[in-house]
């Protein structure tokens, strides 16, 4: 895959590029970073440093070489993206909804809504520049390492993504218009009582990038029709 062949790269690329934010901004850390949907109290790799609030908008920026990603051959284990957790209660229903604009510079530069349990449990859902240049929906799921799902190609530059669950069943959801909702990855909600929701940015091979989150709505409530998204 083309993914990995550019990852075995990245030691080479990285010696042209400028530095990365140093070890220090790694790690998870509290938070206390409230919207009118949403309040984020963990940080994950700066990402609390690393975000802006204006008028109700969310923008996160990604340092460079920033990736969370464990392939299934073993060699390549990044948990470096800046992600903002919401801690929810698993035993009840949720969605997360938001309107994302990331900024494409490089390949897999992405904007993102994850279910974070630990470093090498997690589910990623993400507007990404793909090898080709084409923005494009991608889902990844994590346990112990991670598969790697490219969906639809999307042309508009802001999408509206959506993660709900009813405590049996999770689904994985994008919308142009926050109203026709397509089904995207669909599967069994077998994670802990206490888990994490949240947003995050990534710029895994470039020097950088963000991603602007808009209308961030959590609530403890499911969607009705799982294929529909409604």
């Amino acid at each position: 895959m083309l993914r990995k062949i550019l990852f075995s790269m990245a030691p080479l690329l990285a010696a042209f590029a400028p530095p990365e934010s140093s070890a220090q901004d790694l790690g998870d850390k509290a938070a206390s970073i409230a919207l009118p949907g949403i309040a984020f109290t963990r940080s994950l790799n700066g990402a609390a440093e690393n975000a802006k609030i204006s008028d109700g908008k969310l923008t996160l920026t990604s340092a460079a070489k920033r990736d969370n990603f464990r392939d299934p051959n073993g060699k390549l284990s990044s948990n470096t993206a800046p992600v903002l957790l919401a801690e929810v209660d698993n035993k009840k229903p949720f969605t997360l909804t938001a309107r994302i604009t990331p900024t494409f510079l490089e390949t897999y530069d992405a904007g993102a809504l994850y279910i974070w349990v630990k470093d090498d449990l997690w589910l990623k859902m993400a507007m990404e520049m793909d090898e080709r240049k084409r923005t494009r929906m991608v889902t990844v799921r994590t346990t112990g390492t991670s598969d790697d799902n490219n969906h639809d190609v999307v042309t508009a530059k802001t999408v509206y993504m959506k993660i709900s669950s009813d405590t049996h069943t999770v689904g994985f959801y994008y919308a142009l218009d926050r109203k026709n909702w397509q089904l995207i990855r669909l599967f069994k909600n077998d994670y802990p009582a206490r888990i994490w929701l949240g947003v995050s940015a990534q710029s895994p091979l470039g020097n950088g990038t963000s991603a602007m989150f808009e209308e961030l709505s959590l609530t403890q409530t499911s969607i009705a029709d799982f294929r529909l998204g409604e």
